[in-house]
């Protein structure tokens, strides 16, 4: 999700809420301690230069501030703040959150609740180190006759 659609989702949200991706929602005691960018520059493992930029939110839960609910137009002024001191851009935003460990999410919405989305590495050079393009599986009963095929009873065996 875009900073710009996060925003206009923002707008309709009565209650802000992050879900996590096993279902249990951040508690609704948690602050919004950073809204941020972060440029990644970085070679990949075919010799390719790229740059990667987002827009970083970081969730933080303080359990001993059980009454804090940072609601949506305090969120937005945040972010309008850090749009114009920052320069941020409109890029994907990067949710990072501590859950046993930090982790760093992807943002989804579902009409109600932000969704903190799993995120997945990959291989940016697959065609230039080796790695297979993925197979699709097909079931034998997927196989649709053709002429150049040999049905039972066709006399092709």
């Amino acid at each position: 999700m875009k900073l710009s659609e996060f925003k206009n989702c923002l707008s309709a949200v009565p209650t802000l809420s992050f879900q996590l991706p096993d279902g249990s929602y951040v508690p609704e005691n948690f602050h919004v301690t950073e809204v941020g960018s972060i440029t990644k520059n970085f070679i990949d493992c075919g010799g390719t230069v790229r740059k990667e930029s987002v827009v970083n939110f970081q969730l933080w839960e303080d359990s001993n501030d059980e009454d804090h609910r940072l609601k949506a137009e305090k969120l937005l002024k945040i972010i309008d703040l850090s749009e114009k001191v920052l320069g941020i851009g409109d890029y994907e935003i990067e949710v990072e959150y501590q859950h046993g460990t930090i982790g760093k999410y992807d943002l989804g919405f579902d009409g109600k609740a932000f969704l903190l989305l799993n995120k997945q590495t990959a291989c940016l050079a697959s065609d230039q180190c080796g790695v297979p393009a993925s197979k699709k599986n097909v079931s034998l009963m997927e196989i649709t006759e053709t002429s150049n095929s040999c049905a039972p009873g066709g006399g092709c065996c």
